[in-house]
């Protein structure tokens, strides 16, 4: 398989990546990416949810009526769950929902994805972007030459780039990702990946192209 690179305007170039994808796709890795996705999703959640319960309610703890003689059931105290402003019973309680994955499986799901990307030609190689200033104005022309605008898609830099960053972060359904942050959630997320030359050998390495 053969990519050719483009340039800022969208236009094809002279230079080709040569790609060997006769080892693509020949395992499948779906369960361990529903593994690698619940993960990270569960990762999100701060997991700070907490309820008072009768313990922990503000109250008196005077016996609301006596035990016996008066035809109702017992209560104890105000702080009953039966009674409004009362404690919760069996509410949530603060928990850690992180689950543990290993790395070698999370290579193996980014590398999963990576292959069914560039088998669907949902992968566009450009050439190095350099801005003296932030210009959002740029991204929007560059998104447009290359038909991507008002599609999900996320751009693939080498290193933290601060024109670049404050240039891109008000487009929609856009995203600009380091190559250390790469995760497989924005990988599945985003239907076109964008990657500057600079970053594609550090990809194809990855690959063991």
């Amino acid at each position: 398989m053969k990519i050719t690179i483009l340039d800022i305007h969208g236009n094809y170039t002279d230079k080709i990546i040569k790609i060997n994808e006769d080892k693509f796709l020949k395992k499948s890795y779906h369960y361990s990416l529903y593994l690698e996705i619940k993960r990270y999703l569960h990762s999100q959640r701060q997991g700070t949810h907490k309820s008072k319960e009768r313990g922990e309610v503000t109250g008196s703890n005077r016996k609301i009526h006596r035990q016996k003689g008066t035809g109702s059931s017992r209560k104890g105290t105000i702080k009953n769950p039966i009674f409004r402003g009362g404690g919760r019973v069996f509410g949530p309680k603060p928990r850690n929902y992180s689950i543990k994955l290993n790395k070698k499986i999370k290579n193996k799901v980014k590398r999963f994805i990576l292959e069914y990307k560039i088998m669907k030609n949902r992968i566009k190689i450009i050439e190095n972007i350099a801005l003296d200033n932030p210009k959002t104005k740029f991204f929007s022309k560059l998104l447009l030459s290359l038909k991507l605008n008002n599609i999900k898609s996320m751009m693939i830099i080498d290193k933290f780039n601060r024109n670049l960053y404050l240039s891109s972060r008000n487009i929609k359904k856009f995203k600009l990702i380091q190559l250390n942050e790469l995760d497989s959630f924005s990988l599945l997320h985003f239907s076109y990946i964008i990657v500057c030359e600079n970053s594609i050998k550090h990809i194809l390495n990855f690959l063991s192209i």
